[in-house]
């Protein structure tokens, strides 16, 4: 093998590897409704063990869209059953245990309320308010795909 053949293939080899080691194949961990809460206190909801080993880290839930806020937003609540109205929440305190908040990168438009869909993402813990509208959350996901179902 000639040596500028032999460079190329290694090269080509090394830029192979390069590209797997910066966009690892990364497997999301399914997470259900059932499984974000472990019990309620009088302080509130207590995340359970599962999410909070998530934390970070990527996963997918199915639910449904609830009525935004705006016609195009930034966020939606995914909810365990459909609703036809947003379940906003004044605070944190209020927070039920059958919504998560989904952050979008892009304005997206509301799909029907009735219809499944899945959202994968990196599960996002803590109490966070939305600037532009108030919208108080205590977990979300950033979300890196929405798939009809």
């Amino acid at each position: 093998m000639k040596r500028g053949c032999i460079r190329r293939a290694v090269c080509g080899a090394l830029l192979a590897a390069a590209a797997l080691a910066l966009s690892p194949s990364v497997s999301a961990e399914e997470l259900s409704f059932s499984e974000l809460y472990s019990d309620w206190t009088s302080a509130g909801l207590v995340l359970s063990d599962k999410a909070e080993s998530l934390e970070g880290g990527t996963v997918t839930m199915t639910g449904y869209m609830a009525p935004p806020l705006t016609p195009t937003i930034r966020f939606f609540v995914l909810t365990e059953v459909p609703m036809s109205v947003c379940p906003f929440c004044s605070s944190d305190a209020d927070w039920p245990d059958n919504i998560i908040v989904v952050k979008v990168s892009e304005p997206v438009t509301a799909l029907p309320y009735d219809s499944p869909i899945s959202v994968t993402g990196t599960l996002e813990i803590g109490s966070e308010i939305d600037e532009e509208t108030g919208f108080v959350s205590q977990l979300r996901i950033a979300a890196d795909s929405i798939d009809a179902l």
